[in-house]
């Protein structure tokens, strides 16, 4: 647990470090019991990230190595929100999902529900219709393709289409408009965390002595005045690569946190948002999902079968 105390010891005092080890512990222990595997967002805190996941990353990510790397686990816990879980489910169908705090919802998510998929054909007829992964498994169901923020351009260009419906982030439809040829027609939805950037929080920030980095679900002001706009794993990736002394993160607060384990040199500014929905994840409620196989994600098959047809068009891209 050595490796463990001193990563966290980079993001806390070090006594409040230790104070989680034995949970840790204890939590590590009933993986090993249950043979679970567990996956964590980006957004989580490095009490999670760092003490009990196997693998970090963004919502499909964590999903694709959960299918990959499940062979010789009987259940996959997802730290994250409900959205992220059905898309672990949709491409492990025959593992047990759970999710440890099943009331960790998303705003986006819960933007666009399948019947406004469903209107939204009726209107635009021969569309084709991209959603962002962070939609439920019965929005998926009804659309063509999915994306992430990292993939979102090179999805709708592949589809040659004229005219390309984008749902539901509409800041996300924006970042995509600026770089295709074809029209985007945007869903109004937004992230309740990233909508809350203004390109105010970032004046005192424009004299060249930070590094800027936006999340495409910024509005389109805060983007504009960022040196970097890209996905989580492509903000992690920029800041491994380029290692800035200063760095200004516009998305959830604990990326900063996790990054910050990994690269203990950049100093980071904070005016960064909070999820609640991602808060609700703890490690005593990890350690109570493993204790019981109550909190299981369920996807009715017939929704199922329609919803992993868009996830696995855009993985064949």
């Amino acid at each position: 647990m050595t490796d463990v105390l001193e990563k966290l010891a980079r993001t806390m005092p070090r006594s409040e470090a230790n104070a989680y080890l034995p949970l840790i512990e204890e939590i590590r222990g009933l993986k090993r019991d249950k043979r679970a595997l567990v996956v964590a967002h980006n957004y989580q805190v490095p009490a999670i990230t760092a003490g009990v996941a196997d693998y970090t990353g963004d919502s499909l990510a964590m999903a694709r190595h959960a299918a990959t790397q499940a062979h010789d686990s009987d259940r996959i816990v997802v730290r994250g929100v409900r959205f992220m879980a059905e898309t672990t489910k949709l491409l492990n169908p025959d593992r047990i999902v759970s999710l440890p705090a099943p009331e960790a919802g998303c705003s986006l998510a819960e933007s666009v529900t399948a019947a406004d998929v469903i209107r939204l054909r009726a209107r635009h007829p021969g569309v084709p219709i991209v959603a962002y992964v962070n939609t439920t498994a019965a929005v998926k169901a009804e659309v063509d393709l999915c994306c992430t923020s990292a993939n979102a351009v090179q999805v709708v260009e592949s589809l040659r289409a004229e005219r390309v419906i984008m749902l539901p982030d509409r800041y996300l439809a924006a970042f995509v408009a600026g770089r295709v040829s074809c029209e985007v027609i945007p869903w109004r939805g937004a992230c309740e965390v990233h909508e809350r950037f203004s390109a105010a929080d970032i004046d005192g920030y424009r004299d060249g002595s930070v590094y800027i980095l936006a999340h495409p679900e910024c509005p389109e002001a805060v983007q504009a005045a960022a040196d970097f706009v890209g996905s989580t794993s492509g903000m992690v990736e920029r800041l491994r690569t380029l290692r800035p002394a200063r760095a200004l993160l516009l998305t959830e607060c604990s990326m900063a946190d996790n990054v910050r384990m990994e690269c203990p040199e950049i100093e980071f500014e904070r005016p960064c948002n909070l999820c609640p929905h991602m808060k609700a994840v703890t490690l005593e409620k990890i350690r109570d999902c493993l204790l019981s196989d109550e909190e299981q994600i369920v996807i009715d098959e017939a929704i199922a079968t329609r919803a992993r047809r868009p996830i696995e068009r855009m993985l064949a891209l």
